[in-house]
């Protein structure tokens, strides 16, 4: 499963409930898969019409269970929670004491309450971190260039700073906001690509493939060289026909 690194910038409000609602677009927006639900319309659902509020959430438990069944599965990378404490917190979401956990897996009750202990503790420390990185804020440390929504993966390829973002665009940019040569690092590729689409591309709009070739030919020569690195990186997503693109969210 591919992850969307934009969960990091969501609140534990947003990933408890398992969508975000934009108020500029007035869209609810599900975290596990991207479906929108835009605000104002009505969606059918069985045999009744339902808000997009009420829709998203019906979504979020018809396709995904809840959030904690997507969250759950993420990489150790993204939550920290190793594959003994997963089985043993899939075990408690699904309402087992400590005697049917016991005997499923064959731990005594006060390995299975060492668990619980350990989890609660757990939970106290991540925030007593997340109190102290955001007093770092604070101090001087400089941020990083935001991460697409779209984005595959998150690596070293996105840690740049916005100092560095700036260097690159006044390097790869003429006067006039064209790109002059496009790079071969992939964090400058990155850096031009998200450029390009904050000022070229609309969300919430589909394309056809000749309006994305115009639109990067307008700031770019090798059009396809650039779709192709939209849609690897994730800025751009296509019908498996290819008939339409849209800006991934």
């Amino acid at each position: 499963m591919l992850v969307k690194d934009w969960l990091a910038e969501l609140t534990v409000e947003e990933l408890t409930r398992g969508y975000t609602f934009d108020t500029t677009s007035e869209r609810y927006t599900c975290i596990a898969c991207g479906e929108g639900f835009q605000q104002g319309v009505m969606y059918k659902e069985g045999e009744q019409y339902v808000d997009a509020k009420r829709a998203v959430m019906l979504h979020v438990r018809k396709e995904h269970q809840s959030p904690f069944d997507f969250l759950i599965q993420l990489n150790k990378k993204y939550t920290g929670v190793s594959d003994a404490q997963k089985e043993m917190m899939i075990a408690f979401y699904a309402g087992m004491d400590d005697k049917e956990i016991s005997a499923k897996f064959g731990h005594s009750p006060s390995t299975i309450r060492n668990y619980r202990f350990k989890l609660r503790e757990k939970e106290k420390q991540a925030k007593v971190f997340l109190a102290m990185m955001e007093l770092l804020q604070d101090k001087g440390d400089e941020p990083f260039m935001s991460i697409h929504k779209g984005a595959t993966m998150i690596d070293d390829r996105y840690s740049t700073t916005e100092t560095e973002e700036e260097k690159i665009l006044s390097s790869y940019l003429d006067e006039g906001g064209k790109v002059k040569q496009f790079p071969s690092k992939e964090k400058r590729k990155i850096v031009i690509l998200k450029y390009v689409l904050a000022h070229h591309f609309e969300r919430n709009k589909q394309y056809t493939e000749k309006e994305v070739n115009t639109i990067i030919q307008s700031v770019y020569d090798d059009f396809a060289t650039m779709r192709r690195y939209f849609i690897e990186y994730g800025f751009l997503d296509r019908s498996k026909d290819g008939s339409a693109y849209w800006v991934k969210q």
